[in-house]
């Protein structure tokens, strides 16, 4: 059953051990970043600047949970050729890697005979999963985010993460195609 949904930023301050990402977008219109993104179609250039305004909250939140010995781990599930907005966020990865995230990627053709839920989400701890729902075109739906602790579900989501962790490339070796 849904629970009420602390903020993300309260979530990952919560977190002890571990937290994991898996995306399975190729387009995402969330935010400021839908305004960084049409920049980056105009003009290529990206802010890889970890201090910057727009990366500060994001590598200060990741640094400080991978400081108290979170592992943090993100897999973008893509399609290939990638879509402009995977470019993009691609051009960007190292910011997050140097915040501490340990970031892979997966072609979709290499993931069809593994089970992933309908959903992006995050994984905390192994106890508490947090779905994000999008709109076909990218933006927060309504609800943005469910937060789910059965666990059958966590185990689901758990095991459909690592599944695809384990096939995917790490940053450092992915290329864009």
């Amino acid at each position: 059953m849904p629970q009420k949904v602390p903020s993300f930023d309260e979530l990952m301050e919560a977190a002890q051990h571990s937290a994991v990402h898996l995306e399975m977008r190729d387009q995402y219109a969330v935010g400021d970043e839908a305004d960084d993104f049409n920049a980056w179609l105009g003009t290529g250039h990206r802010d890889l600047d970890p201090a910057s305004e727009y990366w500060a909250p994001w590598v200060d939140l990741i640094s400080g949970a991978v400081a108290r010995g979170v592992v943090v781990r993100r897999t973008r599930v893509v399609s290939e050729p990638v879509t402009d907005y995977i470019r993009y966020e691609h051009a960007a990865t190292a910011v997050n890697v140097a915040a501490g995230e340990q970031v892979r990627w997966l072609p979709r053709s290499r993931a069809v005979d593994l089970m992933l839920p309908g959903a992006d989400l995050w994984i905390f701890d192994g106890v508490k999963v947090l779905f994000n729902h999008f709109t076909g075109t990218g933006e927060w739906a309504d609800p943005a985010m469910e937060l789910r602790t059965e666990p059958g579900i966590v185990k689901q989501c758990s095991d459909a993460f690592e599944a695809v962790w384990e096939r995917a490339v790490p940053h450092e070796v992915y290329e864009i195609r």
